[in-house]
């Protein structure tokens, strides 16, 4: 990105307090090129970044637009990635927040003329897809999984930033695609989401896990938070645009997941493990819904090769090296100085 003189660059990030938000402040302020960094949220963090100043937004409220406008004013670029995991039992909640919540945001960067918008898409975007090979590119389908709202939200975002496009034609719109994203920060907020805040983190100890479930699907893709920033902090730089897809090597399997447990793999059919989902989903002992459990035997694995070739990007952490750090930061109870992630040790 070209500025006149030089001059360094204000970015703002909306959602800057969660997992990938506080890796991205720190990416961005870190950077010679950025002069300062605003991050917006809904409660005010404790967290001190160098050149960073903080405000608060709700993206539900019906006064979000005028003020993300008055926040976006003289920005070099807008960060989007807030979003809302929960309720999980309450997909209109969600809605509310993720999509017109981000469609609030879009329409405040093009009402601003900020020149680059740069959005948290996801690989639960994707519609299903092969999961061997050398991974599909950023022309698969966007059509999302329909029986998990995560997807069903990303998938309808890229729908409404293909006509964003088309309408604004001088805003550098990129979407951010990235597989599961782990760091030990944020372990006890991912907990929190998919396990219940009384999931005792000292469960996961390898001697209380013997057995690992080896399914049909089960290969997936991860990335280290803090690697996933520096993708954002370049596509904030670089003279690119559109999708980019994010993930570490190599592709996690059940195999994989034993060795890190210390477990050993056991082969069972697919509609076993979902009925135990399931019943654990109706009685309220899982947050997670079948639905996601659906979604992740069928997301494609995805070629990082645009992102390496175009951004000049390169984790430089492994997938299991991101899967050993959430699973530290559970068993400790490890946090960050923000309202989502806040640390607690239970068990």
């Amino acid at each position: 990105m070209e500025t006149a003189g030089g001059a360094p660059l204000r970015v703002v990030v909306v959602g800057a307090t969660g997992n990938v938000g506080t890796s991205v402040v720190r990416a961005l302020a870190e950077d010679p090129r950025i002069g300062s960094v605003l991050g917006l949220a809904r409660r005010r963090p404790a967290l001190e970044v160098p050149k960073t100043s903080w405000e608060t937004v709700d993206l539900t409220d019906d006064d979000a637009g005028p003020a993300l406008t008055r926040h976006f004013a003289d920005a070099a670029a807008v960060v989007h990635l807030a979003w809302r995991f929960g309720p999980t039992r309450d997909p209109l909640t969600t809605w509310r927040t993720n999509v017109l919540g981000s469609m609030r945001v879009f329409d405040a960067v093009a009402a601003a003329r900020t020149p680059v918008l740069v959005h948290a898409s996801s690989v639960g975007a994707y519609a299903p897809g092969p999961k061997s090979g050398p991974g599909v590119t950023e022309a698969w389908p966007t059509h999302g999984w329909p029986g998990a709202a995560y997807c069903r939200e990303k998938a309808y975002l890229e729908r409404v930033l293909d006509a964003y496009e088309y309408e604004h034609p001088e805003i550098r719109v990129v979407r951010m695609r990235p597989g599961f994203l782990f760091k030990e920060e944020a372990a006890s907020e991912q907990r929190r989401i998919f396990a219940g805040r009384l999931f005792p983190g000292a469960l996961l100890r390898p001697e209380l896990i013997p057995l690992v479930p080896d399914l049909d699907g089960l290969r997936f893709q991860t990335l280290h938070t803090d690697d996933a920033a520096q993708a954002y902090r370049l596509a904030v730089l670089a003279d690119v645009r559109g999708a980019f897809n994010l993930a570490a090597e190599p592709v996690v399997d059940a195999r994989q997941l034993a060795g890190l447990l210390d477990a050993r793999t056991v082969r069972l059919p697919d509609g076993a493990v979902r009925g135990a989902l399931s019943a654990a989903w109706r009685l309220r002992l899982a947050q997670a819904s079948p639905g996601l459990f659906d979604a992740v035997l069928h997301l494609p694995v995805m070629s990082t090769e645009r992102a390496r070739r175009e951004l000049g990007w390169q984790p430089t952490t492994s997938s299991l090296e991101a899967l050993e750090a959430f699973l530290r930061g559970v068993r400790t109870g490890a946090g960050d100085r923000t309202a989502p992630l806040a640390g607690r040790r239970i068990g």
